[in-house]
C-alpha cells in the first residue's frame, strides 16, 4: 500500500496533475482545430471528439518543448516531486539538437501521462463515492447515476461499496504506474548529453583552477610574511635585553611586512567577495619592486641580473616571478634559517630564468602538517606560463631553477 499512497507516489501524483495542468491550455487549442474539421463546435459533447482534440494538443506541446528553458523547469519539477536523483539530472537551458529533441520527449509524455491521470482523477472519485454511499441512499438507487441495470439486483447492490473501493485503489495503482515511469525515464530524456557532461567537467576545472589561484596566491604572500615575521620576532626576543636598537628595526619590519601582506591580503579576498567564476589578471606585486621584497626578506640575498632588466618582463610572467622569488625566500627562511641566499635573474628575449640557491640544513627539516604546497605552488606557476620549474639538492646547496617564457605562451591567470 506504500507504493500506492506513500509520500513519494502522492508527490510523483502531484507531478502528473501538474503535467495535466500544463496540457490544458494546449487541449482547448485542439478542440478548436477539431471541432471546425468535423463540423462540430462542441468538442465536449463526446469522449472520442476530447480525444482527438488531445491527440491534436500533444504535437503541439512537443514543439513548445524545444525553447532551451523547459529543460530546467522540468528538471526542477523532477527532483522536488519524482524523487530522481540529481546527479542523474541535467543542469541548465538544452542548448544541443539532442538535446532538446529529449526535452520534448519527455514533455510530452509528462503532458500526456499526466493529461489522462489528471481526467482520471477527476472523474473517478466522484464515480467511486457514489457507489459506496449507493446502499445507504435510496433515492440514487433509480437515477442514471446509480447504473440500474447493473445494481438492480440486491446482492450487487452490497458490493458496489467494494467496487467504488476497488476502482479508487485501481486509480491509485495507475497514478503510481505512470508515475513510476515517469521517473524512470526521466534521467534518460532530461540526463545530461555527451556535451552537458563536458561543459559540466569544463565549469569544475575552471572553477577548481581559479580556487587553486587564489590559494597559491594566499600561500606565497602570507606564507612568506609569516616566516619572515617569525625568524624576525624570534631574533628580535634573543637579544632583547642586549640590543635595543636591533629589537626597534626588527619591529619596524615587521610592521611593515604585516602591513604590506595585509593589503595583498585584501585584494586576494576582494575576488573571492566578487563571486566571478574566473576573475582576469590576479593582482599582486610585480618584479618591479623585488628590491624591496630582498630588503624585508629578513635573510641576506646576494641578488645579480643577467640580460635585459627584470622589470622589463611581461606583466604576467614578472608577477609570476616575483612570487616564485618570494616562495623560494619563503623555503630558505624555513629550512636555511638566516643563511645567506643567492639568487640569478636573467632575462632574454624568449625567457626569463629564475636560479635561487641556499646552504642545505645541517639537520632535515621538520615536515608542517598541512605543509609541502610551496614547491608545487611554484611548478604550477611555471606551467601556466608555458614554462617549467625544479628544485631540489645540488651539492652542498638547495638550488630552485625556474624558466618562463616571455614570449606569452602560457596562461597566467
Amino acid at each position: 500500500m506504500k507504493q500506492l499512497f506513500g509520500a513519494r507516489a502522492r508527490l510523483r501524483w502531484i507531478h502528473l496533475i501538474l503535467g495535466g495542468a500544463l496540457s490544458m491550455p494546449y487541449f482547448l487549442l485542439g478542440s478548436v482545430f477539431v471541432g471546425p474539421f468535423i463540423g462540430n463546435q462542441n468538442v465536449f459533447t463526446s469522449a472520442s471528439l476530447q480525444f482527438a482534440a488531445f491527440g491534436v494538443a500533444l504535437p503541439m506541446a512537443t514543439l513548445t518543448a524545444f525553447f532551451p528553458l523547459v529543460r530546467p523547469l522540468s528538471v526542477g519539477a523532477v527532483r522536488a516531486l519524482c524523487g530522481v536523483p540529481r546527479e542523474g539530472l541535467a543542469d541548465g537551458p538544452a542548448r544541443s539538437g539532442p538535446a532538446r529533441v529529449r526535452t520534448a520527449g519527455w514533455f510530452t509524455l509528462h503532458l500526456g501521462l499526466g493529461g489522462i491521470i489528471s481526467g482520471m482523477t477527476l472523474a473517478v472519485p466522484p464515480f467511486a463515492a457514489t457507489l459506496i454511499i449507493l446502499p445507504l441512499l435510496t433515492r440514487l438507487r433509480d437515477t442514471p447515476l446509480a447504473l440500474p441495470e447493473v445494481f438492480d439486483h440486491t446482492w450487487a447492490l452490497a458490493l458496489a461499496p467494494v467496487a467504488g473501493v476497488a476502482i479508487l485503489v485501481a486509480l491509485a495503482a495507475c497514478a503510481a504506474l505512470a508515475g513510476a515511469l515517469l521517473a524512470r525515464w526521466a534521467p534518460v530524456l532530461l540526463g545530461p548529453t555527451p556535451a552537458d557532461r563536458l561543459a559540466a567537467a569544463e565549469r569544475r576545472a575552471a572553477d577548481l583552477a581559479v580556487r587553486n589561484r587564489l590559494a597559491r596566491e594566499l600561500h606565497d604572500s602570507v606564507g612568506h610574511a609569516l616566516s619572515a615575521v617569525t625568524l624576525q620576532a624570534g631574533a628580535a626576543r634573543r637579544v632583547l635585553d642586549s640590543d635595543v636598537e636591533f629589537v626597534r628595526e626588527a619591529l619596524t619590519a615587521i610592521e611593515e611586512t604585516t602591513r604590506r601582506t595585509v593589503g595583498e591580503l585584501d585584494a586576494v579576498l576582494g575576488l573571492l567577495r566578487q563571486g566571478e567564476d574566473s576573475p582576469g589578471e590576479l593582482p599582486g606585486p610585480t618584479l618591479d619592486v623585488l628590491d624591496d621584497l630582498l630588503a624585508r626578506s629578513g635573510v641576506k640575498v646576494t641578488y645579480a641580473q643577467d640580460g635585459g632588466p627584470a622589470a622589463q618582463a611581461p606583466g604576467p610572467v614578472s608577477r609570476e616571478a616575483y612570487r616564485i622569488v618570494q616562495e623560494g625566500l619563503s623555503n630558505a627562511l624555513r629550512h636555511g634559517g638566516a643563511a645567506p641566499v643567492s639568487l640569478r635573474i636573467a632575462l632574454s628575449g624568449e625567457e626569463l630564468e629564475i636560479v635561487m640557491e641556499n646552504p642545505l640544513p645541517d639537520r632535515v627539516p621538520v615536515v608542517r602538517p598541512g605543509g609541502g604546497r610551496g614547491l608545487p605552488g611554484i611548478a604550477e606557476r611555471a606551467t601556466l606560463l608555458g614554462g617549467h620549474a625544479e628544485a631540489g639538492p645540488y651539492g652542498d646547496v638547495w638550488r630552485l631553477t625556474a624558466r618562463l617564457p616571455v614570449g606569452g605562451g602560457g596562461d597566467a591567470r
